[in-house]
């Protein structure tokens, strides 16, 4: 009994464990500069790689976004997303979906889908919806 009124009492004191981070007092929708650049958390973190890749030859657009998923969960997974590309004036310019299935804990997945993109120059990527879900 003494020992559970102990344990209790430490417990209740706390320790002085510094690796708890504070709540932040800042509201939801400020960020600060090393947030917005910081990596993704979660599972949009297994989303390893979505860019562009200019394959143009000969005054030919042909313009890819490449892709790559790495599983970091303990299931197989399906991933899907949707994104955006923006241009420098902040006009979307193209956007679309991406699937990804039965990938494996800890596989790699790559990926690749055509767009109609004119140009590279001054676009912008952005994830608008990420979702990852168990596979059976």
């Amino acid at each position: 009994m003494i020992v559970i009124l102990i344990v209790v009492l430490v417990v209740a004191l706390g320790d002085d464990d510094e690796s708890t981070t504070p709540a932040s007092t800042r509201t939801p929708t400020t960020k600060t500069a090393q947030e917005q650049t910081r990596a993704p958390e979660g599972e949009r973190a297994d989303l390893t790689s979505f860019e562009l890749d200019d394959r143009s030859e000969a005054g030919i657009t042909n313009i890819w976004l490449v892709w790559t998923i790495k599983n970091s969960s303990s299931e197989k997974s399906n991933y899907s997303w949707e994104w955006e590309a923006v241009d420098a004036d902040g006009t979307r310019v193209a956007n679309g979906s991406q699937v990804e299935t039965d990938v494996q804990p800890g596989q790699a997945a790559e990926g690749e889908f055509p767009t109609t993109l004119k140009t590279v120059e001054g676009i912008k990527l952005n994830i608008t919806s990420f979702n990852r879900t168990v596979s059976y």
